[in-house]
């Protein structure tokens, strides 16, 4: 039984005007019908206001446009590790990103941009308006760092997505305010930076269980580590992740284990963002991450989307336990015995995102109560491995890699035997092999390939150009509505 309430049970949404937030957990409340919604000029004023606002935060993340189509097309789907996946037929927009002719017209690229500053903007809200109620200094002070940390997470996606953005850090006060330039992405790092730094001075290091799932201080110190690898800023990801692995994360003993919904927030991860299946409350168990990606063709899978890839499949060191614990194959049995028949449309599904065909409730989303793992430990200990190697340090590289290598092979010495080269190049090699394999599927890779320069190689032969697909194209729609003040990104129209 979960015991993350206060988040997970929590279904919230908001705009500038019109808000409607979790007062608690109550049921009475999570029911309360529509006419209920508070005018926002009456919120922002109690202890509970706060609390509201940054639980609508939680709420919005887990939100189709953030987990869902939108997000699998832009963060996953040009890859090599995954495929469109379900029939040629259906939703074959996915094949513009697969090939690299996705124009700025296409319909995933403002949604994806729009749940972002969706996010953003429930974060200004609690930001701009939570210092002006009088409550318990400290609590105020984590419920700011909180909306920071989610913040700086949203931005991060952002800029990884489509270089130059809208750097908005207040709701807007009236019209003249609406429109505003792209920053550089130097910039949008910079404030990335900023916003994780004090984020992690003053979040805690953990929670009690009524409140876990909730950012915390290793949560934001590994943000800030991802976002300082993309720079390429060795001197800071090394430091960062050496603080986050003296805060007492360690490895999930079971791999596969590790992304069942009975295991989620356990002590690898920093953070996941939390979705639940409330019984007779199907609009707040509204997360189809896993729906759209599930088995298709068998009662309670799925839609079948964004399936793991032959390239993914063969990517894998002979024996590796992590194959079977990644990919469901056609025909298999899953080790929570769902048999998969040789009729799915599909060779392979996702297993990190799936969830046992029997916990299926009618009336709801297939796995709507499984979480999203946002950063896990493993990832630490490679972003660790890879920043020592940089900077000459290859025996605390080795140390950190081999880490997770062992927790892979568990207690099978005859396979996955720890990597013992110091030559920096070939170091780089194994560690960016191992970021593969164990991330894969996770919304890393397609970025992963990109910062390491090697997206000409890995992507050219699916279409992939130098000088354009670095990013995706800005939506149309957000350079017409801002008359030309935005810019598109090179190479596109």
């Amino acid at each position: 039984m979960k015991t993350h309430i206060n988040i997970q049970s929590c279904f919230a949404a908001a705009a500038l005007s019109v808000m409607l937030f979790t007062a608690s957990c109550k049921k009475e409340f999570l029911n309360v019908p529509p006419q209920a919604q508070q005018p926002a000029i009456q919120f922002w004023k109690t202890s509970e206001d706060a609390l509201k606002g940054v639980n609508a935060i939680y709420a919005q993340l887990r939100s189709w446009n953030s987990v869902a189509f939108n997000a699998i097309v832009i963060e996953s789907t040009g890859s090599d590790e995954a495929d469109k996946g379900s029939t040629p037929t259906d939703a074959t927009f996915f094949n513009l990103y697969d090939n690299f002719t996705v124009t700025s017209t296409q319909g995933s690229l403002q949604d994806f941009w729009t749940g972002q500053y969706q996010n953003i903007n429930l974060c200004n809200q609690v930001l701009d308006n939570v210092p002006n109620i009088e409550m318990d200094a400290n609590l105020k002070e984590r419920y700011l760092a909180e909306a920071k940390f989610i913040r700086a997470y949203s931005y991060f996606r952002l800029v990884r997505a489509y270089g130059n953005v809208v750097l908005r850090l207040h709701v807007p006060k009236d019209a003249t305010e609406y429109n505003m330039p792209q920053s550089t992405k130097e910039e949008v790092y910079a404030q990335i930076e900023k916003d994780l730094t004090e984020a992690a001075a003053v979040l805690p290091t953990t929670y009690g269980a009524a409140e876990l799932g909730r950012a915390t201080k290793g949560a934001a110190l590994g943000m800030m580590a991802k976002a300082a690898m993309y720079q390429q800023k060795w001197d800071q990801v090394l430091s960062l992740t050496n603080q986050v692995m003296g805060l007492g994360y360690d490895l999930f003993p079971d791999f596969e284990k590790g992304f069942r919904t009975q295991n989620e927030n356990n002590v690898e991860s920093l953070f996941e963002i939390q979705c639940e299946l409330l019984p007779g409350n199907s609009a707040a168990s509204n997360s189809q991450y896993s729906q759209v990606q599930g088995v298709a063709g068998v009662a309670g899978g799925g839609w079948g989307f964004n399936t793991p890839s032959e390239v993914l499949a063969n990517a894998f060191e002979t024996g590796d336990p992590r194959r079977d614990a990644t990919i469901i194959f056609k025909g298999e049995t899953t080790p929570q015995g769902d048999v998969i028949p040789n009729t799915v449309p599909n060779e392979r599904y996702n297993q990190k995102s799936y969830v046992p065909f029997g916990m299926r409730v009618s009336g709801f989303n297939e796995g709507a109560q499984q979480n999203i793992r946002v950063l896990r430990f493993a990832d630490i200990l490679l972003m660790n491995a890879e920043a020592a190697n940089e900077l000459g340090n290859p025996t605390l590289a080795k140390t950190s890699l081999n880490r997770v290598r062992k927790r892979a092979r568990g207690t099978n010495a005859a396979i996955l035997p720890d990597v013992t080269t110091s030559d920096k190049a070939a170091l780089k090699e194994a560690i960016w092999h191992e970021r593969q394999v164990e991330l894969a599927m996770e919304s890393d890779r397609y970025f992963d390939v990109i910062r390491q320069g090697r997206a000409l190689q890995v992507f050219g032969p699916k279409g992939w150009k130098a000088n354009k697909n670095e990013v995706w194209p800005i939506p149309s729609t957000e350079i017409d509505q801002s008359g030309g003040l935005l810019k598109q990104n090179p190479g596109y129209n």
